[in-house]
């Protein structure tokens, strides 16, 4: 925590969930009435259910009763409306590749598995837009996309669903000049806990017409309803796209080539930070052969000559800070490769230790305060003597640590808690928040109350409004 800022009072811990053996038998009927309906399409087999209780973090297994597997909005509104007569939690499910306990049926239900609403319903590429299932994942849309001259640029690393990108406001490596989930989706199709269908919002780019139901959605994480459809904003493919690395002789003067570039104003698609832990990782995971220090890695897109020109002021930015030459990636398998390598990194990270697995923190700060919090992030984890590559989306504010932990070792995982505490007090001191991208789940619930006060009475009034019964996704983002 920097000298002079207060820390805010943090609420009792989460309570961890536990594993059901087998269906509760409250659950028994709503499986029963599921099973009329959707056949071989309803699973009560464990290790299906272990699959749809947990997802890519540390978090225990919480597996739900049973797993639906619907095909359509109507099909959706159905399991859910037999959840509600039953009184049985809802917990939708993408792909699983979430990072805070999204997922986890804390207290059993039915999971709700969009795969099979996987229907790319609508590309209009003159509007620069399209309509999707939310099963449909963010590098099949772009396959789809490929001969149009178009591109969904959200891309949070994962090969995740789209309607789970929303639902959790995901971002990801090109927010920096695309932005987030929430600025790319202009409506989607939901169904709410009752079992009503709403769609919320227009193909046009703007309007004045009453609440933004869809920026209530998005990033509400399945616990207002269960995103089915979305509608997306599309770009244009750049003409010109080169990416480049750069080391650096500390961290510091790796997050400050960003801060001046970003207060330049120019153009970068991507900037991500790497540590020279998690180098030395990447290194060793994806067969590269980069200098084990400090580095950024750089996408500049746009017409020819403006990405020679974007890269020549970055070039001149980072060579004042003691940056190396740039390592350039034009070709698109290149490009492809280094990418690759920048998306493995959590598993790069955890591969530094057998059976380690990663705790992920993922705080985001104004740009003019990202260099002091990771100064004194970086400190206190040399302090705490825990394995924890850093890796960011620095471009916007946005850093991670993962934390690679035991997670049989209690004494090991409340020394990473604690580190992770401190960060996002950190976070919170300088104006910043305890998620930039992967949501809060069940895993950071305890911090948003330090985050935003009273406005979390205003979200549990929202919450009651349209779950009265408290049965979608419990657990999650606000406490029970």
């Amino acid at each position: 925590m920097p000298r002079g800022e207060k820390e805010r009072p943090m609420p009792a811990e989460v309570v961890q969930p536990t594993l059901s053996a087998g269906v509760r038998p409250e659950a028994e009927a709503v499986v029963a009435d599921l099973r009329a309906a959707l056949g071989d399409r309803i699973s009560t087999a464990a290790a299906v259910r272990a699959q749809h209780g947990r997802d890519e973090s540390y978090h225990a297994v919480a597996a739900p009763d049973a797993v639906a597997f619907p095909r359509s909005t109507e099909e959706v509104a159905a399991v859910v409306r037999a959840c509600a007569a039953h009184r049985v939690p809802i917990v939708p499910f993408g792909t699983g590749t979430a990072l805070e306990g999204g997922v986890a049926a804390l207290g059993g239900g039915v999971c709700i598995d969009l795969s099979g609403l996987d229907r790319i319903v609508r590309v209009s590429a003159e509007d620069l837009d399209c309509t999707v299932e939310a099963g449909v994942t963010r590098k099949r849309l772009n396959e789809h996309l490929r001969d149009t001259g178009l591109f969904f640029p959200v891309d949070p690393g994962a090969d995740a669903s789209l309607g789970g990108m929303a639902a959790t406001r995901a971002s990801g490596t090109n927010a920096v000049r695309y932005g987030t989930m929430r600025e790319n989706v202009l409506g989607l199709t939901a169904v709410l806990a009752d079992g009503r269908v709403v769609r919320t919002g227009t193909r046009a780019r703007k309007s004045a017409a009453g609440y933004d139901l869809t920026r209530l959605l998005v990033g509400s994480e399945g616990t207002l309803g269960v995103i089915t459809e979305v509608t997306l904003r599309l770009h244009g493919i750049p003409e010109a796209v080169s990416a480049a690395v750069c080391a650096f002789p500390g961290i510091r003067a790796a997050v400050d080539t960003v801060i001046l570039t970003i207060q330049s104003g120019i153009p970068v698609a991507r900037i991500e930070l790497l540590d020279e832990v998690q180098m030395a990782a990447c290194n060793r995971f994806s067969k590269l052969d980069y200098p084990e220090a400090p580095t950024l890695f750089f996408e500049f897109h746009g017409s020819a000559a403006a990405v020679v020109e974007q890269a020549e002021q970055v070039g001149t930015i980072a060579a004042g800070y003691g940056g190396t030459a740039f390592q350039w990636a034009t070709r698109p398998e290149e490009r492809s490769r280094l990418w690759q390598a920048r998306h493995d990194a959590y598993y790069a990270g955890i591969a530094l230790r057998p059976d380690g697995r990663g705790m992920t923190t993922d705080v985001c700060v104004p740009i003019s305060r990202l260099a002091d919090c990771i100064d004194d992030t970086r400190a206190d984890v040399a302090e705490t003597g825990l394995l924890a590559p850093m890796v960011g989306h620095v471009g916007d504010g946005n850093f991670h640590l993962v934390i690679v932990v035991d997670p049989n070792d209690a004494d090991e995982l409340a020394r990473a808690e604690a580190l992770h505490e401190r960060l996002v007090l950190r976070a919170l001191a300088m104006d910043g928040t305890c998620t930039g991208e992967h949501g809060v789940g069940y895993g950071k619930v305890r911090f948003l109350e330090a985050e935003h006060g009273e406005g979390v009475a205003v979200m549990r009034a929202i919450k009651q409004a349209l779950d009265p019964l408290g049965l979608m996704n419990p657990g999650k983002v606000l406490r029970a």
